[in-house]
């Protein structure tokens, strides 16, 4: 991909990350990415808070983002999030960089945070380059 229009056109195909939770990607370049999601009802869980799996669904996306933006198909084998705090805004925004780039693997660090800079969650992706 060489621009932002681009991986919004390529990864407008990851119809759960669009469609379902409506994430947006608001920056992208190779080995990095910012998407973000307005908190509405159907992210929340029964207690009222955005649910784990909403916030997991954003990290994910933006590795996915930030990995594939350089064109070699590259997926997620392992990952661990760990949940800080409850977003206390109504956007979640969830920043992906890479740390380590290899041949076939690669590691990379997600921070999501909410739209009062309340840091919500962090994750650590390790990901398989299937190119």
């Amino acid at each position: 991909m060489n621009s932002i229009d681009e991986a919004r056109q390529y990864f407008s195909q990851d119809k759960f990350a669009t469609d379902a939770t409506d994430i947006v990607i608001e920056d992208c370049r190779e080995n990095y990415s910012k998407c973000s999601f307005k908190v509405c009802d159907k992210h929340k869980n029964a207690v009222g808070s955005v649910m784990g799996g909403a916030i997991y669904t954003l990290a994910d996306f933006s590795f996915a983002v930030a990995s594939n933006y350089s064109g070699i198909p590259t997926v997620t084998t392992t990952s661990n999030i760990s949940f800080l705090s409850a977003p206390k805004g109504d956007t979640l925004i969830a920043e992906c960089i890479a740390v380590k780039e290899g041949r076939r693997m690669c590691f990379y660090n997600v921070r999501v945070t909410d739209n009062l800079d309340t840091l919500v969650a962090t994750v650590s992706i390790s990901g398989m380059h299937l190119g």
